[in-house]
């Protein structure tokens, strides 16, 4: 099967903070178009592909992406325009080497994905299949991913003292992912009374989750054990369990964790971390410790990576190279998988197959200003990884990710709930 682009168009349109992103347009010969909206992130790793925005301060402070609309429109499409490419590897390459940087900065990682993402849907219109079972690798078997709502917000995340930027309710005994879905809107529902009965705010961060203005990370986690109670379920990994960003990165200064007005050294953070575990039903810690803290990283794996996951975001940036580090290191023992942070699909299932080769967990994730695209939801699902974040129950943009998955789930018999190589947690 091949792929001819008859064209390509994009346009700036606006993400779900109100900030300037790209939807791309791809046109086949017969007529027929895909789309694909270019997601951003807010909290992001030194090493990412590097977004290129205008730096016009008349324009959306700056952050207007007219100049990445030209290079699609101008010459991306004079690059891809009329040529056949044998597999979507083929297409990206083909951006990779225009672009000619490490960091996809010429072109912009935001132009770059965006393409990528719309050649991906292009391929899997022309093989009369869903997009998931498109990207579903030989030998992987597909699978609806247990959903991590992100309830809580702070940090980058939200106007509050929180440190850690993200809380998430991850229903992992749930018997399907309808069922899933419903067990998280519930318990944000009963999160949501809880706070306004304690006579907290219920304005919402960036991803959907509720941001009070509380500052201990230890009292957001009594809170949700509450509310998961409330709601019915039992906290833990046969029920509900709880799944913590604490995006260590943002609060790590002058060699010292910051938190709720404490200076940690690392070792203090790794046995912070090791006392909630021990007393809230917490199963995966992302980005723990800051993207610098190698050495860090490795005690922190030594401590407790047979008991939680050990989520790598800032750290690993989707990068293979990084991850492929990391695994030589044993700094970790999962990947956060996000499309935009390296810049093409190929290098997205690159990383994701060499986590699987080490026996790795993977998680696909949502950033903070996202659109209606829901490409990460048939990524989650055809990846196998068994585990998708993309905020709370609430807000367009996230909820499209989550009634994509319940339809794929309608629509086939897929299995539901968390994988891993090396064994579940």
């Amino acid at each position: 099967m091949t792929l001819t682009i008859a064209g390509l168009k994009a346009a700036e349109v606006l993400d779900s903070r109100g900030r300037p992103t790209l939807a791309v347009t791809l046109r086949l010969p017969d007529g027929r178009q895909v789309r694909a909206g270019v997601p951003s992130g807010a909290s992001t790793g030194s090493r990412e592909a590097v977004e290129l925005r205008d730096g016009d301060p008349h324009r959306y402070g700056g952050k207007g992406v007219l100049r990445a609309v030209a290079n699609v429109n101008e010459e991306i499409e004079n690059l891809v325009a009329g040529r056949r490419f044998v597999d979507l590897a083929a297409v990206d390459r083909a951006l990779i080497q225009a672009d000619g940087t490490a960091t996809k900065a010429r072109l912009g990682a935001n132009a770059i994905v965006g393409v990528s993402m719309a050649a991906a849907r292009a391929f899997a219109v022309l093989a009369d299949e869903p997009l998931w079972r498109y990207l579903t690798p030989a030998g992987v078997l597909p699978r609806l991913p247990v959903p991590h709502f992100n309830v809580v917000n702070g940090g980058m995340h939200a106007p509050n003292r929180l440190d850690f930027q993200e809380f998430m309710i991850a229903p992992r005994g749930a018997p399907s992912l309808a069922e899933a879905v419903r067990a998280g809107a519930e318990v944000y529902a009963a999160l949501r009374g809880q706070l306004s009965g304690k006579g907290f705010a219920t304005g919402l961060g960036d991803e959907g989750g509720f941001a009070p203005e509380i500052e201990a990370p230890e009292d957001v986690l009594s809170m949700l054990v509450e509310a998961i109670t409330d709601a019915g379920y039992e906290p833990g990994p046969h029920g509900v369990a709880i799944a913590l960003d604490p995006a260590a990165s943002e609060f790590y200064r002058d060699g010292r964790y910051h938190v709720a007005g404490e200076r940690l050294t690392t070792d203090d953070m790794i046995a912070r971390y090791e006392a909630m575990v021990e007393r809230f039903p917490v199963w995966s810690i992302e980005d723990g410790l800051a993207e610098s803290d190698w050495d860090g990283w490795v005690r922190l794996t030594e401590r407790l990576q047979g008991r939680v996951q050990l989520v790598g975001d800032d750290l690993l940036v989707t990068n293979p190279d990084i991850v492929a580090d990391a695994i030589a290191r044993k700094a970790g023992n999962a990947a956060l998988i996000k499309v935009n942070q390296v810049g093409t699909v190929t290098e997205t299932l690159e990383t994701m197959r060499r986590c699987r080769a080490a026996g790795w967990a993977q998680m696909v994730s949502h950033r903070s200003g996202e659109t209606e695209d829901a490409f990460i939801a048939d990524l989650a699902v055809g990846s196998g990884c068994g585990q998708l974040k993309t905020g709370a129950p609430a807000r367009g943009e996230r909820v499209a990710k989550y009634n994509r998955l319940i339809e794929i789930e309608a629509a086939g018999n897929l299995p539901y709930g968390p994988r891993r190589a090396g064994g579940d947690l």
